[in-house]
């Protein structure tokens, strides 16, 4: 074999690791906040957070793994086959539907825990996306659900982003007209939002 060849030969092998290294692929795992529910695919969540990150210059893979209508349990019950194994990290959005179904906020703390620890077990890093309780649900269960994500976080080590629809929950003018969901423009005011976050776990993600 000639000097000329092998070098043909080799350098495609070069090149391979180090592209996957420049895009890692993130899995944004969650409910209809996620999906994009009532919007074109290019208006969901994770496609208009990517090109934000692009425009800055961040080259990163968002997956999305949204199923309208999923509680903790239901992302629990599907993790498994939803976060494919070259995943470098996953957002988790998981809990409005739990409140807003009256989940006991025991039960949707113990649940995303499981998914926290197992995701851990497979070495895959968190950024945990907070929700909030509506209050006409109560003080007592506002405090208890309020306090999972933050208490999660701490446990576990992991990244936390307190409010996922922070300005534009309760906002008509941001959400569609069944009050729960984020119009186009709403989502990019949550993406733009949580962006910086974002930034930060992806540099905090391990390189390959």
């Amino acid at each position: 074999m000639t000097l000329s060849l092998a070098l043909t030969l080799s350098v495609p092998l070069m090149l391979l690791p180090a592209r996957a290294a420049e895009t890692p692929k993130i899995v944004v795992f969650g409910d209809s906040l996620v999906a994009g529910y009532g919007l074109p695919a290019s208006q969901a969540f994770p496609n208009v957070l990517q090109a934000m990150l692009a425009e800055k210059g961040i080259k990163v893979e968002l997956v999305n793994a949204g199923v309208s209508g999923d509680t903790a349990s239901a992302g629990l019950a599907r993790l498994d086959w939803s976060i494919p194994e070259d995943t470098q990290g996953v957002i988790l959005e998981l809990g409005a539907n739990d409140m807003l179904r009256g989940v006991d906020p025991a039960v949707t703390k113990a649940t995303l825990d499981s998914i926290i620890k197992r995701l851990k077990e497979r070495n895959i890093p968190v950024l945990l996306a907070g929700m909030q309780a509506a209050p006409n649900l109560g003080a007592d269960y506002v405090q208890r659900f309020n306090a999972i994500y933050p208490e999660l976080a701490k446990t576990h080590g992991v990244t936390l982003y307190p409010f996922f629809l922070d300005g534009v929950a309760g906002n008509s003018s941001l959400n569609l007209p069944d009050g729960l969901h984020p119009t186009a423009e709403g989502v990019r005011r949550i993406a733009a939002a949580i962006l910086p976050t974002v930034e930060h776990f992806i540099a905090s993600l391990p390189k390959s």
